[in-house]
């Protein structure tokens, strides 16, 4: 399965789990909880979902790489106790909690959440002395004489041998005890992902030309060349960084995070081309409503792969407007959420120590959700941005020195109302940028496989569905309705002729 029905299966069993009874008893007795073990190939996301698992369960998560661990940090250090059997004194060996277990603790302590994911990475890549623990733990989920606290679902996840030559085997007695999942790299689950994560455009544009480019893995006479999720993500993000600080990215920094000489070089190419059409093509004054006859004519005569790029460079001014747009809406929300709970005065204070007061509250509530776990990164822009508008009002009641609480939420008011006016504009704005980006389109390529890479994109995109619930536009609904179901009613015929 894809990476993303992977985490729905955890999602699941996790709330499985975790169901109790009227006698607030686990429903599946904690002896029937099989340990998950997910096996996929290294870099496809499996230390990621467990992140967004833990997240939409509203659960705790302790994740642990058991290769960085010895035998004595995973199930503890012997010692000397005296015990006594059949009347006589003995010495026996015990163990000191094993620092996993006792991170559980901790966790649990500074969360305040009891229950959670123990998720152990690359778990049968272990030493040989530390192999028999690992089995103990999925067998009796214990480390050393150590119990896993109960609400704690186990997940467990490994390489399979072709890609790790430390790989052990299970065995069956270990294999019929835990749930297993095989993972599969798959690119269309994890574009979905790259667009929430804002990937850079250019991975993406590369991408959707190349899949084959995704994932890739080969022994070569100079060792292994490969391709990952993960590689394409950081790559990312210090593309976005050299180019915030007007450094080259050539091949030689691709290939630090691309590892597949041949990828390496041809993105780099392609990312050179890539830059080189957001020029030559305007992408900035398309978007504004000023196309020329003489790009239209250009791009409608191009190659295949340039007629793909520039579908993409106008998706990625698209989604980033959009984006903006969206994120400012939710910042609004949250602050007119504060604004009306503060419309009538109380007692105990005015009106600046009143939203001082929820200024603090919301720093609060992203610091205990980070602490969690449990904070999304658009959550946490949110947030971060209400937090600063509601300082500016803060400043400017300061400003003004009124002590009256009917006058300064005036004031504050007002405030408001010019940053919904300014999000009104940014909103017409995204919408009119949608539009321009249409009519190029049609200019250009209309009833054609641009097209439906164009829609398809919008259609993935969150922030772009989210703005589309809104805003009414003609030409997505028809050309959603129209070129995606011949789209797939192309893809079921030739289906059909295959068998």
């Amino acid at each position: 399965m894809n990476i993303k029905q992977a985490k729905q299966e955890i999602i699941d069993t996790v709330q499985a789990y975790l169901l109790k009874n009227e006698y607030d008893e686990y429903v599946i007795p904690r002896v029937h909880q099989r340990p998950v073990l997910l096996l996929g190939a290294p870099g496809i996301g499996k230390t990621q979902i467990m992140e967004q698992a833990a997240r939409e369960c509203g659960v705790a998560l302790v994740a642990y790489t058991i290769t960085h661990h010895t035998r004595q940090s995973a199930i503890g250090l012997p010692f000397i106790s005296k015990k006594e059997y059949g009347g006589r004194e003995y010495s026996a060996t015990e163990y000191t909690m094993s620092e996993i277990v006792a991170s559980i603790y901790d966790r649990m302590r500074e969360t305040g959440l009891t229950e959670g994911i123990l998720f152990i990475d690359e778990i049968n890549c272990v030493s040989e002395t530390l192999a028999p623990a690992m089995l103990q733990f999925l067998q009796c989920k214990t480390f050393g004489n150590h119990e896993i606290p109960k609400g704690w679902v186990i997940v467990a996840a490994g390489n399979p041998p072709e890609y790790n030559k430390s790989v052990r085997d299970f065995d069956v007695v270990t294999l019929d005890r835990v749930k297993k999942i095989t993972v599969e790299p798959d690119y269309r689950v994890w574009k979905e992902y790259a667009f929430k994560e804002n990937i850079h455009p250019a991975i993406l544009s590369y991408l959707e030309l190349r899949n084959n480019c995704f994932y890739q893995m080969e022994t070569t006479v100079d060792g292994k060349q490969f391709a990952t999720p993960r590689g394409w993500e950081d790559l990312s993000r210090i593309m976005e960084v050299y180019e915030k600080l007007d450094k080259n990215i050539t091949a030689d920094v691709v290939g630090q995070y691309i590892q597949h000489e041949r990828i390496a070089k041809e993105f780099a190419e392609y990312y050179e081309l890539y830059q080189k059409y957001q020029q030559d093509y305007q992408i900035a004054e398309i978007l504004k409503g000023q196309p020329s006859e003489a790009m239209v004519k250009k791009v409608s005569h191009a190659s295949f792969d340039e007629r793909v790029s520039v579908v993409n460079l106008l998706f990625s001014g698209v989604r980033q407007a959009v984006r903006d747009a969206v994120l400012q809406e939710d910042v609004l929300e949250k602050v007119f959420e504060v604004l009306k709970s503060l419309k009538e005065p109380q007692e105990g204070g005015n009106l600046v120590q009143r939203l001082g007061d929820f200024v603090d509250n919301l720093r609060a509530e992203r610091e205990r959700k980070q602490t969690e776990g449990l904070l999304e990164r658009r959550e946490d822009r949110t947030i971060r941005k209400a937090v600063e508008v509601l300082e500016g009002y803060v400043t400017l009641l300061k400003k003004e020195q009124t002590e009256n609480w009917e006058e300064a939420f005036d004031i504050v008011k007002n405030a408001f109302g010019e940053y919904r006016a300014s999000w009104d504009a940014v909103w017409d704005e995204s919408g009119s940028t949608l539009e321009y980006a249409f009519d190029f389109m049609e200019a250009a390529f209309y009833n054609s496989q641009e097209m439906v890479i164009f829609v398809s994109g919008i259609n993935t995109d969150y922030s772009c569905v989210r703005f589309l619930e809104t805003y009414e536009c003609e030409r997505y609904i028809r050309y959603n309705r129209d070129l995606l179901f011949e789209d797939a009613s192309q893809e079921i015929r030739r289906r059909i002729e295959e068998l």
